[in-house]
């Protein structure tokens, strides 16, 4: 009994005897200046999303609006997909008077959360019920709050990366999910908690109740705003600051609003033709949602193709030149596969790609599961939104801080590794039903392993940077972690209806096997780059 006793109490010091004195020091740089920086940041990056989703669609059902117009506006959150393609702008162009008086990366910042606080209270301003022309008016406000916002994650990324060295990222990552967790559950609870104590309910709506609750979300952009005037630039960009002439600027501008225009143009004037031939298609196909999606893909693929048509014109038109496109969008792609070489570059690719396709395929259905299985709302609001931030939180600060202790590829494969495992908690809970102290221990397990996860992959896509193209690179990086399982989560309602949900969830958890083989191939690949780069000077 002695020797088992023994054995059981080295198995579990001998982890904790491998924390160095590095470790605890970095423990305790979550004080840094540079780290607490991300904490308020990351509640303005988070703060403006469920503005768009969740708390404006609750906001236009009780103003009366139909389902199938609601839907419509999570388009808003486009460019949350498709940031990359400004991403240059924001990383060369500096603004008149702000950039001299704040550096190129904090004056974006202030200028987008400015563009922000100002967004939502022009949707407060807004009431959707009173007639059609307000629900276009909430659209374009919708619209230009989501380019705003993922005009500020850009800057904000760049700003992360550049202000700080690679013993820093992981912390700084899991501080800034903190925080955007916090932004999320103010914009999220706390909106329909204002909005619900000055008495507008489904049945009994008010405009006032919303209008009061989006005005104080706008004043709490304050908090981001702050921060950036009380910070540094980092010392990057201040070397690198105003490059090109300002004539380059001003038309490399022109160029991005015209080919922006020709993509919008195509979106509004096409949508007679996108009906007619969406009929035609469900005709054929016999499926509405896939009939949709095709449709729609190729509406947007033409939409890439007008901007591209666009740009096009613009240079033989000599408003821009060939120069000026490459250094902006063909630069920083060729730098990114010339230091990893075609073959690994792809499989990085891969890997960001489909990194988060377990846990994303399955919150998209997650919460229609817990109304399923007989939870209340109550329920749902305390145990997994709130009890549940608390737990990414945590679970980012652990996967910050193991990264330092063990490697930011070694985390990242237990992070994979325990996303998809803890998919398999959630067929329990299908088989047990709307039991309690089950729905603690999944959310604990689901949430901790979702915060350990974020806080790596942050810290690996922050390391694949070159910090003479930080925006574009890890702005492509951010959208496509996003793009692939987005799509394959369209079809998260039809798999359950089909498969049934513990099939479904076991689904989920067998699609992080790939992740995983992917994460071993790419850090044997990187540890033999390294070696190689080491022997050879």
């Amino acid at each position: 009994m002695s020797r088992t006793l023994l054995i059981f109490l080295r198995f579990f010091a001998s982890p904790l005897q491998r924390f160095s004195p590095k470790t605890w020091e970095a423990v305790k740089n979550f004080s840094h200046p540079r780290v607490v920086t991300m904490l308020f940041f990351g509640f303005s990056a988070g703060l403006p999303i469920l503005l768009i989703f969740s708390s404006l669609s609750l906001w236009l059902r009780e103003a009366g609006i139909q389902r199938s117009a609601v839907t419509f506006f999570s388009w808003a959150a486009l460019g949350y997909s498709f940031k990359f393609i400004w991403a240059p702008l924001v990383d060369q162009m500096p603004i008149p008077v702000m950039t001299r008086c704040l550096g190129r990366r904090r004056a974006w910042i202030l200028l987008a959360q400015i563009c922000i606080a100002a967004a939502i209270f022009a949707m407060s301003m807004i009431d959707p019920a009173k007639a059609e022309t307000s629900l276009s008016l909430m659209a374009l406000a919708a619209v230009a709050l989501g380019f705003s916002s993922a005009t500020q994650d850009i800057a904000i990324d760049a700003f992360r990366i550049e202000s700080a060295g690679e013993e820093l990222q992981a912390l700084m990552a899991s501080v800034y999910i903190a925080g955007y967790r916090i932004g999320m559950l103010a914009a999220g609870a706390g909106t329909l908690f204002l909005a619900q104590i000055k008495g507008s309910s489904p049945g009994a709506y008010d405009y006032t109740a919303w209008r009061m609750a989006y005005q104080i979300m706008a004043g709490l952009m304050a908090t981001g705003m702050i921060t950036v005037l009380v910070i540094k630039e980092p010392e990057i960009t201040v070397k690198q600051a105003n490059r090109g002439r300002t004539t380059d600027h001003a038309r490399f501008f022109v160029l991005f609003l015209v080919s922006a225009a020709a993509f919008v143009g195509w979106f509004y004037f096409s949508s007679g033709i996108v009906s007619t031939f969406k009929d035609q298609a469900i005709s054929v196909v016999k499926n509405p949602s896939a009939a949709g999606f095709i449709i729609e893909t190729a509406r947007l693929a033409a939409g890439l193709c007008a901007a591209l048509l666009a740009a096009r014109v613009m240079v033989v038109l000599k408003v821009a030149d060939m120069e000026m496109i490459r250094s902006a969008y063909v630069e920083p792609v060729s730098d990114f596969f010339s230091r990893y070489g075609a073959g690994l570059a792809w499989l990085l690719l891969a890997l960001i790609g489909l990194y988060r396709i377990s846990d994303i395929v399955l919150g998209v259905i997650s919460n229609v599961f817990y109304q399923d299985m007989g939870f209340s709302k109550i329920h749902i609001a305390s145990i997994v939104k709130t009890f549940g931030l608390f737990m990414t939180i945590a679970g980012g600060f652990l996967g910050g801080t193991l990264s330092i202790q063990f490697g930011v590829m070694r985390i990242l494969f237990a992070g994979a590794l325990l996303s998809a495992a803890t998919n398999l908690l959630f067929v329990l809970l299908a088989w047990t039903g709307p039991a309690l102290p089950m729905l603690y221990l999944v959310i604990s397990a689901d949430n901790l392993a979702g915060g350990l996860a974020g806080a790596a992959f942050v810290a690996f896509l922050s390391s694949l940077t070159n910090v003479r193209f930080t925006a574009i690179q890890y702005a492509v990086f951010s959208s496509l972690m996003t793009l692939v399982p987005k799509v394959f989560s369209g079809y998260s309602g039809t798999m359950v209806d089909q498969l049934g949900y513990p099939v479904f969830f076991t689904v989920t958890a067998v699609m992080g096997i790939p992740v995983l083989i992917l994460i071993l191939i790419c850090r044997a690949r990187l540890q033999l780059k390294e070696t190689k780069s080491q022997i050879i000077p």
